[in-house]
């Protein structure tokens, strides 16, 4: 009995022992192991902000959306329940033990970012062990393919990779919180413990775009490549006032939400990133270099028969033989040996000047990544026979967005205003690249060009005067150009009397019976730009009468 004592005695004596070395003596060391193992700093993820056109109607909205995590050693566990979980994540369950047996010694690895609702849904009702639910920010695109190319997208955790969600990142992204919870032994938060930073939500960035005049320039532009069979086109729309953009709009496009069936060439934003020669578009600067310089007056006459002219070892050539043509009629008409003899009139340093007065040859400095500043020679040209290609667009290469600014240019008689992607709630400062008179001069030049006779008839707007210019070139190859593919544009504004808008279409490679400028680019400046003005709530100023003419005679009358 005394010994039966004496061993309880000792019992009792060590458990008294261990409890105060664990109570006492061990307490801070044991506590902080225990926290060690269940409490956890996880982060807040700060909302990233919207973005919106420049009437607030949102074109980039972060949603939340749960994303499902493990801890594989728990998991792994109860092995049973993998397949159904796979079948749920739409995931091959060998495929899944697979990746949890090589991560089973971490406590956390994603199994599905960014879950839809019924998805997230159903793996909470699994209850599956070692699985739980993370809330995150997902972003949406409420218009799709329409904005694609410019508002780019974000990568899975938030941070812009394209477009406007990569050059505004700084501004949307925002800064993540943090706060320390209390997880229990299956990963389980059971209690948020104390909060370390607050979350800062990003900032919302205001566009210029107008989501209208965006939908209507995306409209056309893909009814114009599919029509004409085209391998790609652009359509840019700027405030003439303000340097606004308020449409930029490319094809072919693609759904933002469906990233793995993107097309690398699809997520080019052609309107800033792509450079084309620009073709007889570029005609009205070379006639204002010729008037700036004083080499020309505005009511010179140029013989242009037999529709051709040699240029040292370069024949120049228009489609038909136009006899003399005024300068009005060489605009019209889009006469390259016109031209040309404009051209060798004038200083080539004129020349040169007016182009790059004009931004040709340098970024417009609006902000994307992969803009393009086109080409322009750093000098003027030496030789007869580049002056003579620069007057009608060959030698020199230009963004849609690069064309868009100069004809805003002239369109506000001759000042030139920087352009924004961001609205702007002030009149912006420019400066002038062309005297008003001069610019004047230009316009009634480039009206003629959509009255009858001229190349542009099919850019008429009902109820509005139209200053613009058609442009056809071919495309460049190794060695020289392609006979069989062209580039086809159209630049211009309206109304002609009280610019508002100036607009750019090119239409690259069409494939069908039509490729002029004329005949495919056209028509899409005519009808987004009707739908711009309406938008707008511009007064009609002019024509009533809508345009019947076929593309065939178009081409007839000798579209350059």
């Amino acid at each position: 009995m005394a010994t039966v004592s004496a061993v309880v005695v000792a019992v009792a004596l060590a458990v008294v022992g261990r409890a105060f070395d664990l109570q006492v003596l061990n307490r801070d060391f044991l506590l902080d192991e225990a926290d060690a193992r269940h409490l956890r700093t996880v982060a807040i993820p700060a909302h990233r902000g919207m973005v919106t056109d420049r009437h607030g109607v949102p074109l980039a909205v972060s949603s939340p959306v749960f994303s499902a995590w493990a801890h594989p050693g728990e998991l792994l566990e109860h092995r049973g329940r993998i397949p159904e979980l796979a079948a749920v994540l739409e995931r091959d369950p060998q495929e899944l033990y697979r990746f949890l047996e090589q991560r089973a010694e971490r406590e956390f690895v994603y199994l599905r970012r960014h879950m839809p609702p019924a998805m997230s849904e159903r793996v909470r009702s699994l209850e599956t062990p070692g699985v739980q639910l993370q809330r995150e920010l997902r972003r949406f695109y409420p218009s799709g393919q329409v904005t694609a190319q410019l508002l780019g997208v974000t990568d899975i955790d938030g941070h812009g990779l394209e477009g406007v969600e990569r050059t505004y990142n700084h501004l949307l992204r925002g800064e993540s919180g943090a706060k320390r919870v209390l997880r229990d032994r299956l990963g389980r938060v059971v209690e948020d413990v104390e909060l370390i930073r607050e979350p800062r939500p990003g900032q919302d960035v205001a566009l210029s775009i107008d989501r209208d005049i965006q939908y209507l320039a995306y409209r056309e532009l893909k009814r114009a490549v599919r029509r004409h069979r085209a391998v790609a086109g652009s359509v840019v729309v700027l405030d003439v006032r303000t340097g606004e953009v308020l449409a930029a709009a490319s094809q072919p496009s693609y759904n933002p939400h469906q990233r793995a069936t993107m097309e690398p060439e699809a997520r080019r934003n052609r309107v800033f990133a792509n450079a084309y020669e620009p073709g007889s578009v570029i005609k009205p600067l070379t006639v204002a270099a010729a008037l700036r310089s004083g080499a020309l007056n505005a009511t010179a006459t140029f013989d242009t028969a037999p529709g051709t002219m040699r240029v040292g070892r370069h024949t120049v050539r228009d489609i038909l033989d136009y006899g003399e043509l005024d300068v009005t009629g060489i605009i019209q008409k889009s006469s390259n040996v016109g031209a040309a003899k404009i051209a060798l009139l004038t200083e080539p340093r004129d020349l040169w000047q007016v182009f790059e007065d004009f931004g040709f040859g340098a970024t417009t400095h609006v902000g994307l990544a992969g803009e393009s500043a086109g080409y322009l020679d750093p000098a003027p040209p030496r030789g007869q026979v580049a002056r003579a290609t620069w007057s009608y667009g060959y030698g020199m290469s230009a963004t849609p967005l690069q064309i868009a600014r100069a004809y805003a240019a002239l369109a506000n008689d001759g000042m030139m205003y920087p352009v924004s992607l961001l609205r702007r709630d002030e009149p912006p400062s420019g400066h002038r690249v062309l005297e008003a008179q001069l610019a004047g001069e230009i316009r009634h030049m480039l009206e003629a060009v959509v009255e009858p006779g001229g190349t542009g008839l099919r850019a008429r707007v009902p109820g509005y005067r139209v200053a613009g210019k058609t442009g056809t070139v071919r495309k460049a190859q190794a060695g020289g150009y392609r006979e069989d593919a062209y580039v086809a544009m159209f630049a211009g504004y309206a109304p002609a009397t009280r610019p508002r808008i100036a607009i750019a279409v090119v239409i690259d490679q069409p494939g069908g019976e039509f490729y002029y400028g004329g005949q495919v680019a056209a028509p899409v400046f005519a009808e987004v730009a009707a739908g711009a003005l309406r938008v707008l709530n511009v007064r009609p100023d002019g024509h009533e009468e809508r345009p019947t003419q076929s593309g065939r005679v178009l081409a007839a009358g000798g579209e350059q």
